[in-house]
Protein backbone atom coordinates (compact mmCIF):
# COMPACT_ATOMS: atom_id res chain seq x y z
CA UNK A 1 0.00 0.00 0.00
CA UNK A 2 2.71 2.32 -0.10
CA UNK A 3 2.83 2.18 -3.43
CA UNK A 4 -0.02 3.99 -3.55
CA UNK A 5 -0.85 7.66 -2.48
CA UNK A 6 -4.54 8.52 -2.00
CA UNK A 7 -5.85 12.19 -3.12
CA UNK A 8 -7.58 12.20 0.19
CA UNK A 9 -7.58 10.56 3.38
CA UNK A 10 -10.99 11.78 5.46
CA UNK A 11 -11.25 10.80 8.97
CA UNK A 12 -14.41 10.26 10.51
CA UNK A 13 -13.64 7.89 13.64
CA UNK A 14 -14.77 4.93 14.97
CA UNK A 15 -15.28 1.66 12.72
CA UNK A 16 -15.99 3.04 9.26
CA UNK A 17 -17.32 -0.14 7.35
CA UNK A 18 -20.52 -0.17 4.72
CA UNK A 19 -20.62 2.54 1.63
CA UNK A 20 -22.94 3.48 -1.11
CA UNK A 21 -22.32 5.77 -3.87
CA UNK A 22 -24.92 8.58 -4.71
CA UNK A 23 -24.56 11.33 -7.21
CA UNK A 24 -22.57 13.35 -5.60
CA UNK A 25 -21.25 12.12 -2.43
CA UNK A 26 -20.33 8.97 -0.42
CA UNK A 27 -21.72 7.44 2.51
CA UNK A 28 -20.16 5.32 5.36
CA UNK A 29 -21.75 3.88 7.65
CA UNK A 30 -19.60 4.16 11.29
CA UNK A 31 -21.42 1.48 13.99
CA UNK A 32 -19.17 2.51 16.63
CA UNK A 33 -20.85 6.19 17.14
CA UNK A 34 -24.58 4.65 15.54
CA UNK A 35 -24.47 7.07 12.50
CA UNK A 36 -23.98 6.93 8.55
CA UNK A 37 -21.75 9.86 6.92
CA UNK A 38 -22.22 11.61 3.85
CA UNK A 39 -18.53 12.07 2.53
CA UNK A 40 -19.23 15.32 -0.20
CA UNK A 41 -16.83 14.18 -2.96
CA UNK A 42 -17.00 17.80 -4.30
CA UNK A 43 -15.13 18.76 -0.93
CA UNK A 44 -13.58 15.71 0.11
CA UNK A 45 -14.76 16.17 3.00
CA UNK A 46 -17.77 15.00 6.31
CA UNK A 47 -21.24 16.11 5.27
CA UNK A 48 -24.54 15.03 6.35
CA UNK A 49 -24.91 12.81 9.75
CA UNK A 50 -27.63 10.61 10.01
CA UNK A 51 -28.21 8.60 13.37
CA UNK A 52 -29.01 4.99 13.22
CA UNK A 53 -28.66 2.57 15.88
CA UNK A 54 -25.50 -0.13 14.68
CA UNK A 55 -26.14 0.49 11.10
CA UNK A 56 -25.06 -2.91 9.39
CA UNK A 57 -25.48 -5.36 6.29
CA UNK A 58 -24.49 -2.68 3.74
CA UNK A 59 -26.01 0.60 2.06
CA UNK A 60 -27.81 1.36 -0.87
CA UNK A 61 -29.02 4.71 -2.61
CA UNK A 62 -32.13 4.61 -4.45
CA UNK A 63 -35.38 6.57 -5.00
CA UNK A 64 -33.60 9.61 -3.46
CA UNK A 65 -32.70 7.90 -0.58
CA UNK A 66 -30.05 5.98 1.24
CA UNK A 67 -31.64 2.68 2.77
CA UNK A 68 -29.92 1.39 6.30
CA UNK A 69 -30.11 -1.38 7.51
CA UNK A 70 -29.56 -1.31 11.31
CA UNK A 71 -29.02 -4.62 13.71
CA UNK A 72 -29.95 -2.34 16.43
CA UNK A 73 -33.33 -1.42 16.15
CA UNK A 74 -34.53 -4.00 13.48
CA UNK A 75 -35.40 -1.72 10.89
CA UNK A 76 -35.11 -0.70 7.68
CA UNK A 77 -34.37 3.17 7.74
CA UNK A 78 -34.75 5.33 5.09
CA UNK A 79 -33.00 8.74 5.00
CA UNK A 80 -33.35 11.91 2.37
CA UNK A 81 -30.52 11.72 -0.07
CA UNK A 82 -30.40 15.89 -0.28
CA UNK A 83 -30.97 16.65 3.83
CA UNK A 84 -30.58 13.64 5.95
CA UNK A 85 -33.67 13.81 7.66
CA UNK A 86 -35.31 10.38 8.07
CA UNK A 87 -38.18 9.48 6.41
CA UNK A 88 -39.29 6.21 7.38
CA UNK A 89 -38.58 3.40 9.71
CA UNK A 90 -39.73 -0.33 8.05
CA UNK A 91 -39.64 -2.71 10.47
CA UNK A 92 -37.59 -5.57 9.37
CA UNK A 93 -34.66 -7.63 11.01
CA UNK A 94 -31.84 -8.17 8.72
CA UNK A 95 -30.69 -12.05 8.65
CA UNK A 96 -27.56 -11.48 9.47
CA UNK A 97 -24.77 -8.33 10.08
CA UNK A 98 -22.84 -8.76 6.85
CA UNK A 99 -24.92 -9.07 3.91
CA UNK A 100 -26.18 -6.58 1.12
CA UNK A 101 -29.29 -4.57 0.37
CA UNK A 102 -30.37 -4.07 -3.14
CA UNK A 103 -31.95 -1.56 -5.61
CA UNK A 104 -34.09 -2.70 -8.64
CA UNK A 105 -37.23 -3.65 -10.48
CA UNK A 106 -38.84 -0.68 -8.61
CA UNK A 107 -37.84 -1.89 -4.85
CA UNK A 108 -35.54 -2.33 -2.58
CA UNK A 109 -34.45 -5.83 -1.87
CA UNK A 110 -32.44 -7.13 1.38
CA UNK A 111 -32.10 -10.71 2.97
CA UNK A 112 -34.22 -11.49 6.47
CA UNK A 113 -33.94 -14.50 8.71
CA UNK A 114 -31.49 -16.72 8.79
CA UNK A 115 -33.83 -18.96 7.68
CA UNK A 116 -33.44 -17.42 4.13
CA UNK A 117 -35.64 -14.29 2.91
CA UNK A 118 -35.25 -12.45 0.52
CA UNK A 119 -37.73 -9.00 1.48
CA UNK A 120 -39.13 -6.57 -1.66
CA UNK A 121 -39.87 -3.30 -0.12
CA UNK A 122 -42.01 -0.82 -2.57
CA UNK A 123 -40.43 2.90 -2.29
CA UNK A 124 -43.73 3.96 -2.67
CA UNK A 125 -45.39 2.49 0.29
CA UNK A 126 -42.54 1.55 2.61
CA UNK A 127 -43.87 -1.44 3.09
CA UNK A 128 -42.39 -5.06 2.45
CA UNK A 129 -44.52 -6.17 -0.58
CA UNK A 130 -43.35 -9.84 -1.42
CA UNK A 131 -41.15 -12.35 0.81
CA UNK A 132 -38.97 -15.03 -1.72
CA UNK A 133 -37.83 -18.15 -0.08
CA UNK A 134 -34.28 -18.68 -0.53
CA UNK A 135 -32.04 -21.59 0.68
CA UNK A 136 -31.06 -20.87 4.79
CA UNK A 137 -27.75 -18.38 4.77
CA UNK A 138 -28.58 -16.05 1.83
CA UNK A 139 -27.15 -12.55 3.02
CA UNK A 140 -26.83 -10.63 -0.18
CA UNK A 141 -28.31 -9.33 -3.07
CA UNK A 142 -27.29 -7.64 -6.27
CA UNK A 143 -29.35 -6.46 -9.06
CA UNK A 144 -28.10 -7.23 -12.52
CA UNK A 145 -29.81 -7.64 -16.01
CA UNK A 146 -33.29 -7.35 -14.98
CA UNK A 147 -33.13 -10.11 -12.30
CA UNK A 148 -31.75 -10.11 -8.15
CA UNK A 149 -29.27 -12.69 -7.41
CA UNK A 150 -28.59 -13.49 -3.78
CA UNK A 151 -25.62 -15.53 -2.32
CA UNK A 152 -25.89 -18.31 0.23
CA UNK A 153 -23.27 -18.90 2.18
CA UNK A 154 -24.45 -22.04 3.85
CA UNK A 155 -24.88 -23.82 0.60
CA UNK A 156 -22.57 -21.94 -1.70
CA UNK A 157 -24.81 -20.98 -4.82
CA UNK A 158 -26.18 -18.24 -6.42
CA UNK A 159 -30.04 -18.04 -6.64
CA UNK A 160 -31.88 -15.80 -9.25
CA UNK A 161 -35.12 -14.55 -8.39
CA UNK A 162 -37.25 -13.25 -11.21
CA UNK A 163 -39.29 -9.74 -9.75
CA UNK A 164 -41.65 -10.23 -12.74
CA UNK A 165 -42.85 -13.69 -10.66
CA UNK A 166 -40.83 -13.37 -7.40
CA UNK A 167 -39.31 -17.10 -7.82
CA UNK A 168 -36.25 -18.68 -7.63
CA UNK A 169 -35.67 -19.57 -11.94
CA UNK A 170 -32.12 -20.91 -11.14
CA UNK A 171 -29.62 -21.65 -8.41
CA UNK A 172 -25.97 -21.72 -10.04
CA UNK A 173 -23.04 -23.62 -7.71
CA UNK A 174 -19.88 -20.75 -6.75
CA UNK A 175 -16.84 -21.24 -4.97
CA UNK A 176 -16.87 -21.78 -1.39
CA UNK A 177 -19.18 -19.79 1.49
CA UNK A 178 -19.85 -16.62 -0.78
CA UNK A 179 -20.83 -13.92 1.44
CA UNK A 180 -20.49 -10.38 -0.78
CA UNK A 181 -21.10 -10.22 -4.50
CA UNK A 182 -21.64 -7.55 -7.28
CA UNK A 183 -22.42 -7.23 -10.63
CA UNK A 184 -20.90 -6.04 -14.00
CA UNK A 185 -19.45 -6.93 -17.35
CA UNK A 186 -22.55 -8.68 -18.04
CA UNK A 187 -21.59 -11.13 -15.13
CA UNK A 188 -22.03 -11.10 -11.32
CA UNK A 189 -18.90 -11.54 -9.19
CA UNK A 190 -19.47 -13.66 -5.63
CA UNK A 191 -16.38 -13.27 -3.34
CA UNK A 192 -15.76 -16.75 -1.86
CA UNK A 193 -14.73 -16.73 2.28
CA UNK A 194 -14.21 -20.22 1.83
CA UNK A 195 -11.16 -20.41 -0.31
CA UNK A 196 -10.87 -16.36 -1.34
CA UNK A 197 -11.99 -17.20 -4.91
CA UNK A 198 -13.79 -14.92 -6.88
CA UNK A 199 -16.39 -16.79 -8.80
CA UNK A 200 -17.79 -15.23 -12.08
CA UNK A 201 -21.60 -16.07 -13.31
CA UNK A 202 -22.84 -14.84 -16.11
CA UNK A 203 -25.80 -13.25 -16.30
CA UNK A 204 -27.41 -14.80 -19.59
CA UNK A 205 -26.81 -17.91 -19.54
CA UNK A 206 -26.80 -18.57 -15.56
CA UNK A 207 -23.05 -20.36 -15.65
CA UNK A 208 -20.08 -19.93 -14.06
CA UNK A 209 -17.60 -19.00 -16.32
CA UNK A 210 -14.48 -18.49 -14.17
CA UNK A 211 -13.30 -19.21 -10.62
CA UNK A 212 -10.44 -16.39 -9.98
CA UNK A 213 -8.10 -17.39 -7.14
CA UNK A 214 -7.05 -14.90 -4.43
CA UNK A 215 -5.58 -14.34 -1.23
CA UNK A 216 -9.06 -13.35 0.36
CA UNK A 217 -9.47 -16.06 2.41
CA UNK A 218 -11.67 -15.48 5.92
CA UNK A 219 -14.74 -13.71 7.22
CA UNK A 220 -15.57 -9.87 6.36
CA UNK A 221 -14.47 -8.05 3.44
CA UNK A 222 -16.41 -6.85 0.46
CA UNK A 223 -16.34 -6.50 -3.39
CA UNK A 224 -17.47 -3.69 -5.54
CA UNK A 225 -16.94 -3.28 -9.87
CA UNK A 226 -16.05 0.05 -11.74
CA UNK A 227 -13.81 1.01 -13.63
CA UNK A 228 -13.47 -2.60 -16.28
CA UNK A 229 -12.21 -4.50 -13.00
CA UNK A 230 -13.46 -6.32 -9.78
CA UNK A 231 -12.43 -4.92 -6.64
CA UNK A 232 -12.23 -6.60 -3.43
CA UNK A 233 -10.94 -5.90 -0.57
CA UNK A 234 -9.73 -7.78 3.29
CA UNK A 235 -8.17 -6.44 6.28
CA UNK A 236 -4.75 -7.59 4.81
CA UNK A 237 -4.60 -7.13 1.54
CA UNK A 238 -6.61 -3.53 1.47
CA UNK A 239 -7.10 -3.32 -2.57
CA UNK A 240 -7.34 -6.33 -4.85
CA UNK A 241 -7.96 -6.05 -8.64
CA UNK A 242 -9.32 -8.61 -11.05
CA UNK A 243 -9.30 -7.40 -14.82
CA UNK A 244 -12.50 -7.90 -16.10
CA UNK A 245 -11.38 -8.79 -19.71
CA UNK A 246 -8.30 -11.13 -18.53
CA UNK A 247 -9.15 -12.63 -15.52
CA UNK A 248 -5.86 -14.33 -15.32
CA UNK A 249 -4.43 -11.02 -14.14
CA UNK A 250 -4.89 -10.69 -10.71
CA UNK A 251 -3.08 -7.58 -8.62
CA UNK A 252 -3.26 -6.99 -4.25
CA UNK A 253 -2.13 -4.47 -2.60
CA UNK A 254 -1.20 -5.91 0.87
CA UNK A 255 -0.41 -3.66 4.19
CA UNK A 256 -2.92 -1.91 6.89
CA UNK A 257 -6.44 -0.58 5.86
CA UNK A 258 -9.09 -2.69 4.14
CA UNK A 259 -12.62 -3.83 4.84
CA UNK A 260 -14.93 -2.69 2.25
CA UNK A 261 -14.36 -0.86 -1.03
CA UNK A 262 -16.40 0.90 -3.33
CA UNK A 263 -16.06 2.15 -7.27
CA UNK A 264 -17.55 5.42 -8.30
CA UNK A 265 -16.89 9.38 -8.68
CA UNK A 266 -14.32 8.65 -10.43
CA UNK A 267 -12.14 7.40 -7.53
CA UNK A 268 -11.53 3.89 -5.94
CA UNK A 269 -13.22 4.18 -1.95
CA UNK A 270 -11.65 2.01 0.30
CA UNK A 271 -12.24 2.14 4.50
CA UNK A 272 -9.54 1.41 6.64
CA UNK A 273 -11.62 0.53 9.57
CA UNK A 274 -8.65 0.36 12.11
CA UNK A 275 -7.71 4.16 11.22
CA UNK A 276 -11.09 5.62 11.31
CA UNK A 277 -10.62 6.39 7.77
CA UNK A 278 -11.82 6.84 4.73
CA UNK A 279 -9.39 6.52 1.71
CA UNK A 280 -10.04 8.26 -1.96
CA UNK A 281 -7.70 6.84 -4.87
CA UNK A 282 -7.99 7.78 -8.74
CA UNK A 283 -9.09 5.06 -10.55
CA UNK A 284 -6.04 5.80 -12.71
CA UNK A 285 -3.37 5.38 -9.61
CA UNK A 286 -3.51 1.32 -10.43
CA UNK A 287 -2.92 1.19 -14.20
Amino acid sequence: MRSLKPDATIHVGGDPDWMAVADDAVWVSVAHSNRVVQLRAGKNAEGLSVLVKQPCTGLAAGFGSLWIPSCGSHRLVRADLETGRIQARIVLSPAASEGCIAVGAGSVWIAAGAAGTLSRIDPATNRVIARVALPSGSYCPVFADGFVWVTSTRHSVLSKVDPSTGRVVARIRVGPQPRFATAGAGSVWTLNQGDGSISRVDTKTGKLVATIPTTLKGNGGEISFGFGAVWATLRGTPITRVDATDTNRVEDWQGPGGDCVRAGLGSIWLTDIEAGSVLRFSHNAFE
